[in-house]
């Protein structure tokens, strides 16, 4: 009877896994590919965790009321909190967009999402999307996001330029991009910001401001996405470290 009691608990558990695994899927058609991209000329950090910090000592430091602010984050909008990981900006967001706003938690590691949605349903929050991505490719609808925030996650994307391309469809006009990092090498799991700059304006992205965090907090860089007209084809993209001078 014990033996039966197990087996039939494994199998709710692995039938809720599977339920939730199921809600977790690409929202968009594939873009651009990774090899039609130069690859970054600095390394890639790896993904070793889905949170950088305690969200105590987050919170210690306003992390979330700084950036949301500095983004000028409202009621209504719909916001991509990128490599969303354990969730703790997405979970911040839900309130802060409201019932007519949406955020859409997006990451590359599907068990993250997974288990982002279960802690979202425990907190009743109903306006959140989830949305694998790839390493090089959000995977976001078209015209989306009123913002995009990457933070503490950008040294990790393998292939930077196939993902900013990609991103930009699903950014809406007006639409900006916050990136948070420590101004540190990217082996050591930030972005120097003169590296930051270099690559978004490869793409075509414009720097609008940025901002020091408080605390151990970083940086905040905002950037606007080209427009269509203004978007360079893959081939055209040039690597920071391929130009005359060294970044």
């Amino acid at each position: 009877m014990r033996a039966l009691a197990r087996a039939a608990m494994v199998v709710v558990v692995l039938g809720q896994t599977c339920v939730h695994a199921a809600e977790v899927s690409y929202l968009a058609p594939p873009g651009a590919p990774a090899n039609a991209f130069p690859s970054p000329r600095r390394p890639v950090a790896p993904i070793v965790s889905p949170i950088r910090s305690s969200e105590e000592h987050r919170d210690s430091l306003n992390e979330a009321g700084q950036i949301h602010r500095l983004l000028g984050i409202k009621p209504g909008m719909t916001v991509g909190d990128l490599g969303a990981g354990s969730g703790y900006h997405t979970v911040r967001l839900s309130p802060v967009v409201g019932a007519t706003g949406s955020v859409i938690a997006e990451d590359v590691t599907r068990d993250y999402l997974v288990e982002l949605k279960r802690r979202t349903e425990r907190l009743g929050l109903t306006n959140i999307k989830f949305a694998l991505g790839e390493s090089h490719d959000p995977r976001l609808p078209a015209a989306s996001l009123d913002v995009a925030m990457l933070v503490h996650m950008y040294h990790e994307i393998a292939q930077p330029y196939a993902f900013l391309y990609n991103l930009a469809p699903a950014l809406k006009p007006g639409a900006r991009v916050g990136i948070v990092d420590l101004e540190r090498p990217t082996q050591q799991h930030g972005t120097p910001i003169e590296v930051l700059r270099c690559e978004l304006a490869a793409v075509g992205y414009r720097e609008i401001a940025t901002y020091q965090l408080a605390g151990d907090g970083g940086y905040l860089a905002v950037f606007s996405p080209p427009g269509e007209a203004g978007r360079k084809s893959p081939g055209d993209i040039v690597a920071c470290g391929d130009r005359s001078g060294t970044h």
